[in-house]
């Protein structure tokens, strides 16, 4: 067809004309290229808007579902609709974006209960992230590494699950990883599964990441100092064997060195981890000890931060339980008032290790015991005693009596000159208390009571006690009476020869032999006069005396 409108156009034409059908020839021949290659671009655009729409919905379907996720009141309705089953074909996804926010958003949902953590292992999300975590970028890693944690989380199961498919050799290379932000994710993950148990912990160990984990608490970044802090406590808590492996790491030294870091969520990670290396024996708190940190840990108990606070009282605690000789050392440190002034400024839960604490560092011997009276402990334990609603801490603290009073008689009064017997006494006798405060409540009472030759302190006692305590309390009249005349007198003006005369004792038991010793300490007739009965039978003699 063009070459026949050629052929018409030069066809009996001047030069001229001729030059002008070869423009308008090309400029037709132009006209038709640009038309066709405008239906190339269009079709091509059309097709390439498909991919950027579904792209788009993509993107924008798991950035909504991360965005839900944070938030409770979603997550069931999410579950229901079959989020997971919709979300783990986007793990493999070509835009990393999407891969990311993919992860992030499995992460959120099985970080909030194990249900959903059972989900991810179920739908074998598991070896993708594991895949994913040695060849895609640093972005991916973090979210993987946060999938990976908030799995473990949950059950030592779920844990053991994660370990199965390959995560920790991953994870200990993501702690050799450049960015910092790899690192704090790996060891995050890392410290959630050794938490569980001994066997968990050792598969941590195994896989080498200890020493990658010493290396991270040396880096500037304070948020991993106290990740990789958290995670050396979490492995060392389980046995005197991962602890010690912790310590061949040299992790005590760089630990000992941020006690006085002014960032107070890292020094409660760094005395934590000393807390649990310290409570396994004695040559591992010595070790700790050796590290030079009293008395500046004392210092840490005046810290604003109650967890920090709260930690130190614990790694004294772990340290103290040991031997005499350790806690010596905490006491010529100042350490015992220190705690002390501490329990008086805190209340609940972070009390528990203070008291703890004077208890173990007073069960060594007589003179540590002192200490602790000397120091006001007792009337701060008192105090503790009568405050504190948990039965948990009441228990400790009536333990803690206990060990305090049980040495001589000095150290008895000064357990019952601060009203104390009648509360454990109250304590034992309450129906509502639980099993293991009565049966602390009773121990401390018994010790106390065959060492404390206070009478007025014990008097009480003779009206409230039920027979199996009571008998502490005649024995100790019956030691004491026979020896001191005035004593003697001030028990019958008191009413308390009374008292004895009316219980009810068993023949030839111990509490009627106390009795009897009692008695022998009086003439014969003011023991009538005060025994039952005997105003009835001076009536009696009354009736039938005839006068002269």
């Amino acid at each position: 067809m063009l070459h026949r409108t050629v052929y018409c156009c030069f066809s009996g034409k001047t030069h001229k004309q001729q030059y002008i059908c070869c423009c308008y020839i090309f400029i037709r021949k132009v006209e038709f290229l640009k038309k066709k290659n405008l239906i190339v671009i269009m079709s091509q655009r059309q097709v390439l808007q498909v991919f950027e729409q579904y792209q788009k919905s993509r993107t924008q379907f798991v950035q909504t579902i991360a965005e839900l996720a944070t938030r409770p009141q979603n997550i069931e309705t999410l579950q229901n609709a079959g989020v997971m089953s919709l979300l783990r074909p986007l793990l493999l996804d070509v835009v990393p974006t999407i891969q990311q926010t993919t992860a992030l958003a499995l992460g959120r949902l099985a970080n909030y209960n194990d249900d959903l953590a059972e989900a991810v292992v179920k739908g074998d999300i598991l070896p993708q992230l594991v895949y994913s975590l040695t060849e895609q970028n640093r972005f991916y890693k973090k979210a993987a590494a946060f999938v990976l944690r908030a799995v473990a989380k949950h059950s030592p199961a779920l844990a053991q699950a994660v370990v199965d498919c390959g995560a920790l050799d991953a994870l200990v290379i993501c702690l050799e990883e450049f960015d910092p932000g790899v690192k704090e994710a790996a060891a995050w993950a890392l410290g959630y599964i050794a938490r569980h148990n001994a066997h968990l912990s050792q598969a941590v160990v195994d896989a080498g990441a200890v020493p990658l984990l010493v290396l991270c608490i040396q880096e500037p970044e304070v948020a991993l100092k106290r990740i990789a802090a958290s995670a050396l406590s979490d492995i060392a808590k389980h046995s005197p064997e991962l602890a010690q492996t912790v310590v061949d790491t040299g992790a005590i030294a760089h630990l000992a060195q941020m006690i006085l870091n002014p960032d107070a969520k890292l020094k409660r990670q760094v005395f934590s981890a000393l807390s649990q290396i310290s409570k396994h024996s004695v040559d591992l708190a010595e070790m700790v000890v050796e590290a030079e940190i009293f008395p500046a840990v004392l210092a840490c108990l005046r810290d604003p931060d109650e967890y920090v606070r709260k930690n130190v009282t614990t790694l004294m605690r772990e340290i103290t339980k040991h031997t005499p000789e350790l806690s010596l050392m905490i006491v010529n440190a100042g350490g015992v008032a220190a705690v002390i002034d501490y329990l008086g400024d805190s209340r609940g839960n972070v009390r528990l290790p203070g008291i703890m604490m004077l208890g173990y560092v007073a069960a060594h011997s007589e003179n540590l015991a002192m200490a602790v009276i000397v120091s006001k402990g007792v009337p701060q334990l008192a105090i503790c005693l009568s405050e504190e609603p948990e039965e948990h801490i009441k228990a400790a603290t009536a333990w803690a009596f206990g060990q305090i009073g049980r040495h001589t008689p000095e150290h008895a009064r000064a357990v019952s000159t601060a009203n104390v017997l009648p509360k454990l006494l109250a304590l034992y006798m309450n129906t509502d208390s639980s099993e293991d405060l009565q049966v602390k409540a009773k121990k401390a009472l018994k010790s106390i009571l065959q060492k404390c030759t206070y009478l007025p302190a014990l008097e009480p006692l003779l009206y409230e006690a039920p027979s199996n305590i009571l008998k502490h309390v005649v024995c100790q009249f019956s030691k004491v009476l026979p020896h001191d005349s005035k004593a003697r007198r001030l028990f019958v003006t008191s009413g308390g020869l009374k008292k004895v005369q009316e219980i009810k004792a068993d023949p030839g038991s111990a509490l009627q032999e106390y009795i009897n010793s009692i008695n022998n300490c009086y003439p014969e007739e003011i023991v009538r006069y005060y025994s039952p009965g005997y105003s009835e039978t001076l009536l009696a003699r009354v009736e039938k005396y005839q006068p002269v």
